[in-house]
């Protein structure tokens, strides 16, 4: 089956340990886009990061952005961004981490928490497992995911994931899911690599992603992707 959409992680896919883009990325998703493939950013980056990612590669097939939580693509909802599910879980989850953290969720919290719409991020100088024992107590802790992107860690609503939303976004697109190539490196990327045809894992990916990938490239980030477009969309 003809590769109909290429959905596509950002940070440890398209761009290498230091967060700087590939250029070999960038020339593969452009031949694929010429091709007449579209490729849609799936991330757990802010809606804004995303959509600033996707102009300048020259991507056309929309964003999933926050884990799931938001979904944008230029054309549809009247242009507006849309908010996959409400804060209200995750920012109570908020409120009881400043409390238990004290000044250390001062220190750790991302800086662009005041741009999420749906969920919090925390740098990894503090570690996974000390924010899931300062939420045991958390009356609504069945709620949440805790995310490991391998930049950041992510706090998030169960309700909505990467996967979810890029069918979401696919359906509204009449796009098969079974020819869409996914391509990630981390643990939250597992959810859209299980919804589609053709999962794949760069070089670099975490074992776990590897496992359930159809396809584990030779190549690291960027050059992985590339090997992969070129492998199997062109």
């Amino acid at each position: 089956m003809a590769i109909e959409a290429i959905a596509v992680d950002i940070d440890g896919t398209i761009t290498d340990e230091k967060r700087q883009i590939c250029i070999s990325a960038i020339k593969a998703l452009r031949k694929a886009e010429n091709a007449g493939i579209p490729t849609i950013i799936v991330t757990g980056n802010v809606v804004n990061y995303a959509y600033a990612t996707e102009v300048l590669i020259g991507c056309s097939g929309g964003l999933v952005c926050e884990n799931g939580g938001v979904v944008f693509k230029e054309g549809e909802n009247n242009n507006a961004v849309e908010i996959m599910v409400d804060k209200d879980f995750v920012a109570s989850a908020e409120k009881h981490l400043k409390e238990k953290l004290g000044e250390k969720f001062n220190r750790h919290a991302s800086h662009d928490n005041m741009y999420r719409l749906t969920e919090t991020v925390f740098y990894k100088t503090i570690s996974k497992e000390e924010i899931a024992e300062a939420l045991e107590d958390f009356k609504y802790l069945d709620e949440l995911e805790i995310y490991d992107s391998g930049f950041a860690l992510h706090i998030t609503d169960k309700r909505v994931n990467k996967g979810t939303s890029l069918r979401y976004l696919c359906e509204r697109n009449g796009i098969n899911m079974e020819n869409v190539m996914a391509i990630g490196d981390s643990q939250n990327d597992e959810d859209f690599l299980k919804e589609v045809g053709y999962k794949i894992a760069v070089g670099n990916a975490e074992d776990k992603l590897k496992e359930i990938s159809t396809y584990t490239c030779e190549k690291y980030f960027g050059d992985g992707v590339a090997e992969a477009i070129e492998k199997f969309a062109l």
